[in-house]
């Protein structure tokens, strides 16, 4: 099977069991965090869905906007059957096409595979200079994916293992 197997298209609300399906044995081996029925309703829009060549869903991702200029990757998961088959690029290349889209110029990833978003042009991150404008905005949201970017000590458990990753678009 290869990648031109596979179509990414918008995920339906009738999705939302299958997200769940594909990110629980990631989120029992510590790898995603798990999240509620509801958030994952509430973040439909964010998502996309990967089709095999039957039209079953074999991955999905979500794309997060957290600023002006910045999104997350989030959520990125791919049936274990189909791992290594271009399920991850051609969901990873939807999202960076909406992020385009969108008027966004950076994606941030917090992951343990490093070496996958490194070959999708993803960076560890530095120390990023933030505008303390900016900051003070970003903040104050409640979402645990601007504060895993802005490295805030709340959440430090959740990330130990992982690593902060950016692109430039």
């Amino acid at each position: 099977m290869t990648e031109t197997s596979v179509t990414v298209r918008p995920a339906r609300t009738d999705d939302v069991p299958l997200i769940q399906e594909l990110v629980e044995p990631l989120v029992q081996r510590r790898i995603l965090l798990g999240k509620d029925s509801v958030v994952f309703y509430e973040a439909i829009q964010e998502f996309r869905v990967a089709e095999g060549p039957d039209g079953r869903p074999i991955g999905c991702g979500a794309l997060h906007v957290m600023w002006q200029d910045l999104a997350e990757v989030r959520t990125l998961a791919v049936t274990p059957e189909w791992l290594h088959k271009g399920v991850g690029h051609a969901l990873l290349q939807r999202l960076e096409t909406d992020a385009r889209a969108l008027g966004l110029s950076r994606l941030f990833c917090l992951t343990f595979e490093v070496d996958f978003f490194s070959r999708h042009g993803f960076e560890p991150m530095a120390e990023e200079p933030i505008d303390p404008a900016v900051y003070a905005e970003l903040v104050r949201s409640p979402d645990e994916g601007v504060a895993e970017f802005l490295d805030l000590a709340r959440v430090k458990p959740n990330t130990l293992g992982n690593t902060r990753m950016l692109k430039r678009l």
